[in-house]
């Protein structure tokens, strides 16, 4: 079989993988009950600082070749864009330094990278006034959704690159979300398409479980 990216990839999943998530979200496994706020702790609530990145996807890592690789966007937009590599490395390039909380417990400080701020992406789309949720679709069959005023954000990114490198295949390259204000399953790894709606549409975690908002500060795990 091909590492490229062809329809029915979720077939392959992890079963085992994903059910054992769908029962911690059962069980609410790592709760511990408290709130807290950014401006009061960095770290949130039940989580712990790791210094490596661990790898967690649903069991496969698309390879998508970059003379193939493409971002679209549609729905309640003016201007549906289809985007090639260099389509999008020629749209306004940021640089930033976030934080990343995983709903598994652990916290990475001061990553850096560079790609497309969702502004700048919002400009480029323009979306229509009756747009209010936004899906993620990526390429190895997942999804997860978020409100229009999540993804407009200031520090949110469509990342290309981490601390100076290409981002890699195993956390998300080419092109990944990067949401530093909430747990990690809504940073979409493999980026394909982003949906523009108007109304909410619960993605592949919110539907087995997981919190549809994900404030880590609010310790959002579950719904």
């Amino acid at each position: 079989m091909s590492d490229d990216y062809k329809p029915g990839l979720l077939g392959q999943i992890k079963d085992k993988l994903v059910a054992s998530k769908q029962q911690w979200a059962r069980e609410g496994r790592l709760l511990t009950g408290e709130v807290s706020s950014p401006q009061k702790s960095r770290l949130p609530p039940g989580q712990r600082l790791v210094r490596d990145w661990p790898v967690l996807d649903l069991g496969v890592q698309p390879n998508i070749q970059l003379d193939r690789w493409q971002l679209t966007a549609g729905g309640l937009v003016e201007n549906p864009v289809k985007l090639t590599w260099n389509d999008f490395l020629d749209l306004p390039q940021s640089d930033s330094v976030s934080d990343i909380h995983c709903v598994t417990a652990w916290s990475r400080y001061d990553n850096r990278w560079t790609g497309v701020k969702a502004v700048d992406f919002l400009k480029l789309v323009r979306p229509k006034p009756e747009a209010r949720h936004i899906v993620f679709q990526s390429y190895d069959g997942y999804t997860t959704n978020v409100t229009m005023e999540m993804f407009a954000a200031s520090d949110v990114l469509l990342a290309h690159s981490w601390d100076g490198q290409p981002l890699t295949r195993e956390h998300g390259g080419p092109v990944r979300i990067v949401m530093p204000q909430f747990y990690f399953w809504k940073s979409a790894k493999w980026v394909k398409h982003i949906a523009f709606l108007d109304r909410d549409a619960p993605g592949y975690w919110e539907v087995r479980g997981y919190h549809n908002t994900g404030d880590p500060w609010k310790e959002e795990r579950y719904g």
